[in-house]
């Protein structure tokens, strides 16, 4: 499927007019077309994926290990799928060089998609390293050209690892933000970074919309905003959690006999009309 430059530059200006510190933009993230539809159903201003809850739904491991067609060809589907805009969480960027990471991004302009995560973690031989920052710097300025290249404003959002990765505290994250803004990042997202002051300390210290990581022991999204938090996303919580009732569900049928778990389930109709059939 293909979309006219017009249609992706006026969904890239509409993502990228919500991320307002003090204001921020959620996203529960989605990982296949049910899941987004049921978030832009729920009043989601945009939808973006995760890219573990999107690999795990295609029966591939997270970390670099998806390959980008799979991975762009979903991305497209639920791009196709949703009203809103959509941004794509890229990993690091399905590629080995920055020129890879540029044909990347040509790709998630071609299947609809307006933002792209790229996080700066090793993966394979260097597992739980971050890739070093001026490295990642090229990569993401490759990024950038690809789509300053197609005219588009596509919204990349900077992912610094320091944090979820135990490699660095505040100052080495506001370092690698500076670098990476500097290749052309439009916003910085610092997963495993919740801690109020730690929040308060990265937002007012990024120039740049700041984008946080929430689950359960966050502080309230209506606190992040406080702080000054541009965007609240949950990665794959919401998928882990769906995962975590098939579990528990199986487990009942399989052991006691019983189905207390399905209890409180959508109803068909409700989920078939969202598909966009009836009941």
């Amino acid at each position: 499927m293909t979309h006219s430059t017009t249609v992706l530059r006026d969904r890239a200006l509409a993502f990228r007019s919500l991320h307002l510190p003090g204001r921020p933009l959620v996203l529960p993230n989605a990982w296949d077309i049910a899941s987004a539809r049921l978030v832009e159903d729920a009043g989601a201003a945009a939808v973006a994926t995760t890219s573990s809850g999107l690999a795990w739904a295609l029966g591939a491991a997270d970390g670099d290990r998806l390959d980008r067609g799979r991975a762009l060809e979903a991305v497209a589907g639920i791009a196709g799928a949703v009203g809103v805009p959509v941004t794509a969480d890229i990993e690091s960027g399905y590629a080995e060089d920055p020129e890879g990471v540029a044909d990347t991004v040509r790709a998630v302009l071609a299947a609809g998609a307006v933002g792209v995560n790229i996080e700066d973690t090793l993966h394979g031989a260097g597992q739980g390293q971050l890739r070093p920052a001026a490295e990642q710097a090229e990569r993401i300025a490759a990024a950038r050209r690809a789509a300053d290249a197609a005219g588009v404003p596509l919204f990349v959002n900077a992912r610094v690892d320091t944090f979820l990765r135990g490699a660095g505290g505040v100052e080495q994250t506001l370092e690698r933000a500076a670098a990476y803004r500097a290749a052309g990042a439009d916003g910085i997202f610092v997963p495993g970074a919740v801690t109020p002051g730690i929040v308060k300390e990265l937002a007012a210290g990024i120039d740049g919309p700041l984008n946080v990581m929430a689950g359960p022991g966050a502080p309230p999204v209506a606190d992040l905003a406080a702080l000054g938090v541009a965007r609240v996303s949950v990665g794959s919580g919401i998928a882990r959690a769906a995962h975590a009732l098939v579990r528990r569900a199986a487990r009942e049928l399989l052991g006691t006999g019983t189905y207390d778990t399905l209890a409180g389930g959508l109803d068909y109709g409700t989920l078939n009309a969202l598909m966009g059939g009836g009941s």
